[in-house]
């Protein structure tokens, strides 16, 4: 693609380009950029939020670019402050370490493993003198630092800054000097971060990165940011019933916004989405096969999406569905429990608000007493919700 094709790629989706003429210069050169993206490893899991900027990677690589992949094992035991109130519970070295295996084999199902380069930067982190990082910290200020709006309101409110957290953004964008990055990703929230890449690089002589910024993907509540802790996330290791199934239950105004920054589809198709040419229902159900098969296979989202037919559309239970055997510990047990147990509730009063909901129902009946018992002499169809069923037996 020429320079303009290119950047109507690049721009979809994207909150803000520091600067578009910069990376049109960057581009006219016809030499492949080198792209950057850091993630550190503080949780083992990916979500749909998560692959935002994994998804924009792609793109760039697709584009011919070179994208790398930066595993922050280094900064990831101090913590990002970014939006924190409080500092943060430093994690160990095995605590990242094995975070980090289960991120490099999670990102390679958006990403061409072969065409990605991926560095940590303990490589240059632990190999840095206590001469070095005090070289490193003269090159800003307290003053700019606190210029940071997450930084300003803890010392206005006078709650506590350790001085490690002032590292944090620096090593981040000495980063991008080890790594000469031509671009780097992040989001929204990770501007000041990314802007420091900018300024070091200047310092070392080095030609500024551009800097993009992505959105913060809402959940599927539609509201606020996808998280664990909201409980509105997909997770890209979930089966592809659940993956499927969470997408088609987010609004048709979400739906667009999840095209927009997880879809492969190009742009006439998006524009054919949007203006309404293509049914919501139709369109929803591609996003949900398109995410469900990236995640978890061809066959799989098929299943998901015949499951799903089938449900809401001829009433009927999935045919083949997961199973749980519960131990049997007397004739009869509290169905609270059996939830429970069946990893369809966070607990057993969660189970039982469930039950009081009328979310559940035993063999197709509906069960609404929290009280309720089921005998443990024979297997049944448990339900819960719409979407969630198990196979229950006990031995």
């Amino acid at each position: 693609m020429d320079t303009r094709e290119q950047i109507t790629v690049i721009k979809r989706g994207v909150s803000g380009i520091i600067s578009e003429p910069e990376l049109v210069k960057k581009l006219d050169k016809g030499a492949p950029l080198r792209v950057k993206a850091g993630f550190d490893p503080t949780a083992p899991d990916i979500h749909l939020g998560h692959t935002v900027l994994i998804h924009k990677l792609k793109q760039f690589q697709e584009l011919g670019h070179e994208v790398l992949l930066l595993i922050g094992d280094f900064t990831g035991m101090i913590g990002d402050p970014t939006g924190k109130s409080e500092t943060r519970k430093p994690l160990t070295r095995d605590d990242v370490a094995t975070n980090a295996k289960t991120y490099t084999e999670q990102v390679f199902k958006i990403l061409d493993e072969k065409k990605t380069e991926v560095v940590f930067n303990s490589a240059w982190m632990d190999a840095m003198t206590s001469a070095d990082m005090i070289s490193l910290a003269s090159r800003y200020t307290v003053a700019r630092m606190l210029e940071r709006d997450d930084f300003k309101k803890r010392y206005d409110d006078g709650r506590p800054i350790a001085i490690h957290e002032f590292m944090y953004p620096l090593i981040q964008g000495y980063d991008s000097v080890v790594l000469k990055a031509d671009v780097e990703l992040g989001g929204t929230d990770q501007l000041f971060n990314l802007l420091m890449g900018r300024e070091l690089q200047k310092e070392f002589g080095q030609a500024p990165q551009v800097v993009i910024t992505m959105p913060l993907l809402e959940g599927t509540d539609g509201v606020r940011k996808m998280s664990k802790s909201f409980g509105n996330y997909i997770g890209i290791n979930e089966g592809a019933t659940e993956i499927f199934g969470k997408v088609m239950s987010i609004s048709d105004e979400l739906m667009m916004r999840y095209y927009e920054l997880l879809s492969g589809v190009g742009a006439a198709r998006l524009e054919e989405i949007r203006t309404g040419a293509v049914h919501p229902k139709e369109a929803k159900e591609a996003l949900a096969f398109e995410l469900a098969e990236r995640f978890a296979g061809k066959a799989a989202a098929q299943k998901a999406h015949d499951d799903f037919t089938a449900l809401f559309t001829k009433r009927q239970a999935p045919t083949e569905m997961e199973e749980a055997r519960l131990p049997r510990s007397s004739a009869r047990v509290r169905l609270a429990n059996v939830i429970f147990g069946a990893s369809l509730a966070k607990s057993t009063s969660d189970a039982m608000r469930l039950i009081e909901q009328g979310g559940v129902k035993v063999d197709g009946q509906r069960v609404e007493d929290p009280k309720a018992e089921v005998a443990t002499d024979k297997s049944f169809v448990l339900q819960v919700g719409k979407r969630f069923f198990r196979r229950v037996s006990f031995e």
